[in-house]
């Protein structure tokens, strides 16, 4: 077994949390784990991304080699195209459709959406909306990570498990809301993939 994730997005969109969730999940199951610095947070609204490497043997490098990325987890459509290089030949898009427009000159939604749609095995969803419809509007990090679930080697009920070690000092509502939207993210990816 062994998964490695590309995370992006841009600063403040969550990308810590889901990273801290799997973590949590894969030592859960005594997985091995590696995490490259997620660079982008020191400023808010820019690009984020982080590399993690997940497998039952030990990993010698945090850092994913371009062309064998196992899925792309994105909270931000622009910033899942720019990791497409490191994406294998048979790895998952997974991305927010709901866009952050932090430069003036963001691309054309369509044409972006357009580029994503072309690829053969990708998930888009409105993670941003799944997340109000469940009243847990702060948690469309976790709709897109739920809607990732299928394509990560880790048992689902570990990842549940993540966010409540992760969210627990936060109370049992939060850490409900948070399982909610994994669960609908889960549930959108069980519909909707091919």
């Amino acid at each position: 077994m062994k998964s490695d994730i590309i995370l992006s997005g841009v600063g403040g969109q969550g990308i810590l949390s889901i990273a801290a969730v799997v973590g949590m999940a894969a030592l859960e199951n005594d997985l091995y784990l590696k995490q490259a610095e997620v660079h982008g947070m020191s400023q808010r609204g820019g690009a984020v991304q982080s590399h993690l490497r997940i497998s039952e043997k030990e990993i010698a490098s945090d850092l994913i080699p371009e062309g064998s990325a196992d899925i792309i987890i994105s909270v931000e459509p622009m910033e899942s195209l720019r990791y497409l290089p490191w994406l294998s030949e048979n790895g998952w898009l997974v991305t927010n459709s709901t866009p952050f427009v932090n430069i003036p000159n963001y691309p054309d939604m369509e044409k972006l959406l357009a580029e994503i749609e072309s690829l053969p095995r990708r998930i888009i969803l409105n993670a941003d909306e799944i997340a109000r419809q469940i009243k847990s509007p702060r948690s469309s990090n976790m709709v897109i990570l739920g809607a990732a679930s299928p394509f990560i080697d880790i048992p689902y009920k570990s990842l549940e498990n993540g966010i409540r070690k992760i969210f627990g000092r936060k109370g049992d509502k939060v850490v409900q809301l948070n399982i909610d939207a994994l669960k609908a993210g889960r549930d959108f990816s069980e519909t909707n993939k091919k």
